[in-house]
């Protein structure tokens, strides 16, 4: 920042833009142009307040910031009006540029800014300890200067200068850190059993095959922290020997890519990537493979097939990647939130990142907070933190006065869990314990307007869709049930549907040869555990929270005036023009398009 400048910072990552950052810029560079260097605009990273983008943070001359959420391109005049300086040249410029005193420029911009000693942004942001996302909006991801100015690549440094592989597997084993693409395998350990291996030429694959709905944590971290990520990686490889590195990324984050592909650039122009980093004799080339997209891939086998070039099919493991992985080599698969924690227990030490979290999940986890919650968005925190915490805490509660009704944790191979076991501590183990699991990060929260039964065939229809078809019970098991979910939602159920459900799903977990079938009927077997209730009404022809169409009936009470405002909205025709009669409604011919109900002056239609 030049002295004397007004400094602006603006998001521009996926989420970003896609409430709007990008016009906010626009808007942004177009009064710029007007005040020349009075202000320095920069773009930002993830701050993680989806729910207050766009976002724009501003720093005056004298170091005092601001932050201003759900900004418009039209309130870009206030807020600059509010902070260029008001002597000088700029001063000069912004009187012609915008006929707004400043008393008014402060007025109209102050409904935009966001207090951060208020509730809303203190509970949000004051629980979260931040490692992956350290320095979170206060660095540009294509900016190698900012990142190394703020302690970057000084663990890479640290870790090909002065420590041995083995000292940094023994700091990573030491530190606790657990895989966090979703098993939670011991990093330390994985790292070890690769080193071990006796041979030339070992490989070294980033996990970024993120495909779970409802998770974006992959993808934030690839776009704000990519320099993070390759120092990660780049001390990951020098601790198990490996001098080829894949980063493995979906063809639908080209924002994630863009960004990777300038930080490994930058980092091979700086001497911090490719031949003799930091002068030391160690070599790491670093290549970006785009996967096309299928779920399947995010299992490490089939991301091995798929970086070779084949179809993406997992295979049986013993042997495992470790001592046979990439084209036949030993072969270090992690996630991209993994590799991201690596630099800050290098530099700030084990005993430190294991103090965090709980005994057996130290550290801290990324989560995508989604669904209808108040305050969704990325966030970071302890290990141990109970899901009540995040949901009521972090998240601000349900959206719209609704109840909480269930969270579901770890996308489609994870659970559902019901608000009455809320105080579930978020570790490995607890989850795992009620029937979910840590998955890679997603948490969809659900009001009590969310049919469990139809939140079910939804996650079954994504694994059934994404299912290779390598495995009999995963192609053909999962079709099943799904067939029989469907029969649920259209009234057609059995009693004896859910028996058959619990025995498929028993079978599917049982007999599929890798993690997307063996947890395809996680979010089945854990809604009949704490929801079958809702199957029950199901099966009687009626779905309690109303989502089910087919199960959906629609009534006139005794308090109609004949007014035949419902018949003429209806486009289905289910509804004759009686006037002064009370209404009736044909529910062979109604289409459950709810046309009716808020037309009705007096409230007379009912639903269930």
């Amino acid at each position: 920042m030049t002295a004397g400048t007004t400094e602006i910072r603006i998001g521009l990552g996926s989420c970003c833009q896609a409430s709007g950052s990008a016009d906010v810029y626009r808007a942004l560079m177009d009064e710029v142009k007007r005040l020349g260097d009075a202000v320095d605009v920069r773009e930002g990273g993830c701050i993680g307040m989806c729910h207050r983008v766009p976002l724009l943070e501003v720093t005056d001359p004298d170091g005092a910031t601001t932050m201003y959420g759900n900004v418009t391109p039209g309130a870009v005049s206030a807020i600059l009006g509010r902070h260029v300086p008001q002597t000088g040249p700029a001063a000069a410029v912004r009187s012609a540029w915008r006929k707004l005193t400043r008393d008014e420029a402060w007025e109209d911009a102050e409904q935009y800014r966001i207090d951060p000693a208020s509730q809303a942004a203190g509970d949000f942001l004051d629980p979260q300890v931040h490692i992956a996302t350290a320095d979170y909006g206060r660095m540009d991801p294509t900016s190698i200067d900012e990142y190394r100015q703020r302690g970057g690549y000084e663990a890479l440094a640290k870790a090909v200068g002065e420590l041995t592989p083995e000292q940094l597997i023994k700091q990573v084993h030491d530190s606790g850190l657990r895989g966090r693409g979703g098993a939670g395998f011991s990093t330390g350990l994985k790292w070890d059993l690769v080193s071990r291996q006796v041979d030339d030429v070992k490989y070294l694959i980033c996990n970024g095959d993120e495909g779970d709905p409802g998770a974006f944590m992959d993808r934030m971290l690839l776009e704000a922290y990519p320099h993070r990520i390759l120092e990660g990686v780049a001390i990951a490889a020098r601790a198990v020997g490996a001098h080829q590195a894949f980063l493995y990324i979906r063809q639908e984050y080209p924002l994630a890519v863009q960004h990777i592909s300038e930080a490994i650039d930058q980092a091979k122009a700086a001497g911090v990537l490719g031949d003799n980093i930091f002068d030391s004799g160690f070599d790491l080339d670093v290549q970006i493979k785009q996967g096309a997209g299928a779920f399947v891939c995010g299992e490490e086998t089939a991301l091995i097939a798929s970086v070779e070039g084949k179809r993406g099919t997992p295979r049986l493991r013993p042997p495992y990647p470790a001592e046979s992985g990439l084209w036949g080599k030993p072969t270090l698969v992690s996630n991209v939130e993994t590799y991201a924690a690596v630099p800050w227990i290098i530099r700030h030490g084990a005993d430190k990142y294991v103090k965090l979290g709980t005994e057996s999940s130290p550290g801290t986890k990324v989560f995508a907070l989604a669904g209808k919650v108040a305050r969704g968005g990325l966030i970071e925190i302890p290990m141990g933190m109970t899901i009540r915490q995040i949901v009521m805490g972090l998240g601000g509660g349900i959206k719209n006065g609704r109840q909480f009704k269930a969270v579901q944790i770890g996308g489609p191979s994870g659970g559902c869990i019901p608000a009455e076991h809320a105080d579930t501590a978020v570790d490995y183990e607890a989850l795992i314990g009620i029937g979910a699991m840590m998955g890679s990060g997603g948490l969809v929260v659900l009001d009590d307007s969310d049919c469990m039964v139809d939140i079910a065939r939804y996650f079954l229809q994504f694994t059934q869709n994404e299912s290779c078809g390598k495995c009999t019970f995963c192609r053909i098991g999962t079709k099943r049930m799904l067939e029989i979910l469907n029969r649920l939602c259209n009234g057609q159920g059995e009693t004896a549907d859910l028996d058959t459900l619990e025995r498929l799903a028993l079978q599917i977990r049982t007999t599929s040869l890798c993690g997307l079938g063996q947890t395809a009927p996680n979010p089945v077997l854990t809604t009949l555990k704490y929801f079958r209730q809702e199957y029950e009404a199901h099966i009687a022809g009626r779905c309690p929270a109303g989502k089910c169409e087919a199960l959906i009936h629609y009534s006139v009470t005794d308090d109609c005036i004949g007014c035949t405002r419902c018949a003429k909205a209806c486009p289905a025709d289910a509804i004759a023009e009686t006037p002064y009669e009370k209404h009736m409604i044909d529910m062979n011919k109604c289409t459950r398009c709810h046309m009716c109900v808020p037309v009705c002056p007096v409230d007379a239609i009912r639903w269930e």
